[in-house]
């Protein structure tokens, strides 16, 4: 016999749920790619045509997006600190010294 309705869209749901979490737990290749994502899935959301349980996993993607994201600017600023010798400098100190 088949499926009640009901268990099948249950089936299809718990389906879409695990393509999503496997899809979406893949680490974008780079920041920019990351970023991309994200303004693509803001879009996608922001259009309000999203099926709620696509809606759910796109801002799950996007926690871990920006999680990445944070961590790879994060890494950026301590590698700038050590090329710097521990001192940020801001862009314009530069300038002003030049000015003296």
């Amino acid at each position: 016999m088949g499926k009640s309705p009901a268990a099948a869209s249950k089936a299809s749901a718990n389906a879409l749920a695990s393509a999503s979490a496997s899809a979406f737990s893949t680490p974008p290749a780079s920041f920019e790619a990351a970023m991309a994502e994200l303004e693509d899935m803001v879009t996608r959301m922001e259009q309000g045509s999203l099926p709620l349980a696509e809606a759910l996993a796109s801002y799950q993607r996007g926690a871990v997006l920006l999680a990445f994201c944070q961590n790879a600017l994060r890494d950026a600023q301590q590698q700038v600190q050590v090329l710097e010798d521990g001192m940020l400098k801001a862009f314009g100190d530069d300038d002003a010294a030049r000015d003296d």
